[in-house]
Order: structure tokens, then sequence, then C-alpha cells
């Protein structure tokens, strides 16, 4: 790769960008939904499950910054670098998981229980209005951002307030018990065929699901964070014209440069306050919360555990909303206000995410691609997820937002196993020996892999 000097890093306290939105979308279905219907179910012991998911998907999101930031590059083009088969891979996995629209479904039918609009209809207006955004903004990072951490700061303000009036202080307390208690293994009945699929993508989505974290990196790359900032950021189709010339690959800082390492340390310590304090931080904060609901929940609707364990998969909204209005009865509408939000924002972030990536690998390895600019993929992409999502709304499954986002779960923990060996082979064969992960690192990305 060609030689460029690092910029200087921000002051962690002063920069908050692509960790945000990782947050916004970790901090989603998993935590409020789906981890809500197992403590329905199993109670708080099988939380320490969602701690070790999380854990894992922290050091995940350190090594995937490690390479945007040291290149400029997407995780996508350091797999490419390895092997082209794995690359093209996920642009396959990609499509086969990430056309369904299950996160707006799922939050159109929290909206239809506070309006009596079909869900069908809400979520397809927002897919219309979610194209339509990211048609004409100039600069799409700086729309998503923006958008993503007022959303995120409504749902952690609004559910801890709830949270502290709706729950007890007994339930707080099983529940961090629960997220610690590692030796109590897995109850036998989350090994049947009608909550196993569910455990697996719970734990999937303990945190950012599936392909989130390797979109991180061109989220990374957009906020100009370590080499990104020589790579120009993705612009909506209606400024495609305004696009600077994109390099042909990444680039790499001086390792041998005193001065360089000075600023990739760095630049180290300010994503590690970003993982830790922001990401890890935030998302252990809402799931406790909303563990403690369900916990509630499961107290005053003892019928919503048997509904759940005879398949009945929305169960838990209607249980969690009650446990809500026994506080007060506004707090059952809040509490629907707060499944919508989860899902509308989630949805903002993974269309963005889907034509950015897809984009991106297009961009540089399909033959052909350079044609047209990546503002004109981008769109081609985003409109073409959209429209199918519009008509799996209206034409799909049946059994409606639910199963769709069990799929949607189930399928990301595959996926999740794969990139965590894609990247331990990226960062030590890419990257020049001084900043490679350290052995102990690479070991945990194994154990994420094939655990």
């Amino acid at each position: 790769m060609p030689i460029r000097k690092l910029p200087e890093a921000p002051q962690a306290v002063h920069f908050i960008g692509p960790a945000m939105i990782l947050v916004a979308l970790g901090v989603g279905f998993g935590e409020t939904y789906l981890w809500p219907r197992l403590v329905i179910v199993f109670g708080p012991d099988i939380r320490w499950l969602f701690t070790v998911g999380v854990l894992v998907q922290t050091v995940v999101m350190l090594e995937m910054a490690r390479y945007a930031m040291a290149t400029g590059e997407s995780i996508f083009f350091g797999a490419a670098r390895v092997a082209k088969p794995l690359m093209w891979m996920f642009f396959a996995i990609a499509i086969l998981v990430y056309i369904w629209p299950g996160h707006i479904s799922g939050g159109s039918e929290a909206l239809e229980e506070l309006t009596g609009i079909p869900w069908q209809l809400s979520a397809s207006v927002g897919l219309v209005v979610i194209g339509i955004m990211f048609t004409v903004v100039k600069v799409i990072y700086t729309l998503i951002e923006g958008l993503l951490a007022f959303l995120v700061g409504v749902l952690v303000v609004g559910s801890a307030i709830v949270g502290s009036v709706v729950g007890s202080l007994d339930d707080l307390g099983d529940t961090l018990v629960g997220t610690v208690a590692f030796t109590t293994g897995i109850p036998d009945e989350a090994f049947t065929a009608a909550f196993f699929p569910i455990v697996v993508g719970a734990l999937a989505f303990a945190g950012p699901s599936g392909m989130q974290q390797m979109w991180y990196t061109l989220w990374l790359r957009d906020k100009g964070a370590g080499m990104g900032v020589h790579i120009p950021r993705v612009r909506g189709l209606l400024h495609a014209g305004e696009e600077e010339t994109i390099p042909d690959a990444g680039y790499m800082f001086d390792t041998e440069d005193p001065e360089e390492m000075r600023k990739w340390k760095a630049w180290r310590k300010w994503v590690t306050y970003d993982a830790v304090l922001l990401f890890l931080g935030i998302t252990m904060l809402v799931t406790i919360i909303f563990t403690v609901m369900a916990m509630n929940a499961a107290e005053l609707n003892p019928d919503a555990r048997a509904a759940l364990l005879e398949g009945d998969r929305d169960a838990a909204l209607p249980a969690m909303a009650s446990a809500f209005a026994q506080a007060a009865g506004i707090f059952d509408t809040l509490f629907f206000v707060f499944i919508a939000i989860v899902g509308w924002k989630a949805s903002v972030g993974l269309f963005d995410a889907f034509a950015r990536g897809q984009s991106d690998m297009s961009y540089y390895f399909l033959p052909g691609a350079k044609k047209f600019k990546m503002a004109q993929l981008y769109s081609m992409y985003l409109w073409g997820v959209l429209i199918f999502g519009i008509l799996i709304l209206n034409f799909g499954p049946a059994d409606g937002p639910t199963q769709i986002l069990d799929i949607l779960a189930f399928l990301s923990a595959f996926v999740m196993g794969a990139y965590c060996l894609v990247l331990a082979a990226v960062n030590n064969k890419n990257l020049p020996k001084k900043i490679r992960p350290h052995f102990l690192i690479t070991a945990v990305l194994i154990f994420g892999g094939l655990g």
C-alpha cells in the first residue's frame, strides 16, 4: 500500500462518531425484544450468555477498527487481499440475510399497537422515507450519525426513567447476578427446536449482530478515522457530481516512524474509549433495564411464559407493556414508543450499511463497476433493497414481523462466526508486525468464530 501520514487523533471526550452508530444498531431487538423473551421463559440467570456475547463483540469492534484506521480500507477489501472468494461470500451473505425488513416491521408492529395503522403500511411508508433521505442528503454519514445519536439518547434516557419506576431493587439485583452467573449453564428447554434458534439468534444479537461490525469499518472511514481521512465519503445520489476521485486501494502509515506510531497509539486510545464506555456501557445499561422490565412482566403476567412456550412469539410485547401500565397508565404507551424507536432507528442504519457495503465491494472488485460513481452504486443497492422490502412486507410471510426477525437473528449467528475468523486472518496477514493484534486477541477472535 502507498504510504501516507496519519492525521492527529482527536480528544476522546470530544469525538463521538461511528461507535454511536454501532450502539444504535447494537441496542436493538436483541436487547429490547429477543433477550426479554428469553428472560420471561428462563429467568435472569440466562443473561450470562449476553455478557459473553457482548464482550466478544467489543473485542471484534476494536479489531475491525484496527484494520480500518490503519489502511482506510473496509474489512471487505481486507478479506479480498487474503482471498477474493471470502469477500464474495460476504457479498452473497449480505443479500441473503439483510434484504429482509425485520427491524422496521417489528417497530411498525409496535406503532400499530399505538395508532391502529397496519404495520405493513407504516413500514412501507418508512422505507420510502429512508430512501428519499439518503438520496437527497449531501453526505450520508453526517445524517446517519446525527439522527441515530439523537434516537439512542431518547431511548436510553426514557427507558432508564421508566425502568426505575416499573422495576424493583430485587429484580435489579437478580439481573446483575444473572449477568455474571457464568456457572449456571443453559436450561435444557433452550435446546428445544422451538427455542434453540431464538437462543442462537439472541446471542448473535448481543450487541451488533451479523455484518454490522464489518460495516463499522466503512463508517469509520467516512468519519475520517485514521487513514480513512484519505478516502472520499459516500454522497447522496443528487450530489454524485460532487464526488471526489476514489483511490484504487487504501494507504498505510510508516510504522518505523516514532511520530506516526505516537499518532497510531492515540487513535487506538480513542477507539478503545468508544468501545468500552460508549458501546459496551450503553449496550449493557439498556439490556439490564429491559431485563428488569421483562422480569416484572413475567411476575404480573404468568400466562405470557406459557404462551411463549407454546410458540406465541408475540406474547412478550403485550406482557411487558402491561408491566409498564401497572406503574402508570401512560407507561404502556411509552413502551411501544420505545420499541418503535428501536425498530426504526435500526432500519435507518441497516439499510445504509447494506448499500454502503455492497457498493464498496462492487466498486473495487466487480468488473465494469468503476464506470459508475460510488453514489450511483450506493443508490442502486439502496433502492433495490427498499423495493424488495416493500414487496416482502405486503406479500411475504403470513406470520408477520416476529417470524422475519427470528429468521434474521438465527442467520446472523453464522455470519458472526465467519467474520471473526476472517478478521483474525486479515489483521495478522495484511498489517505490519508492529500493529498486529496480540496473540490473545487473535485467540478470542478464533473462539468467537468457532464457539
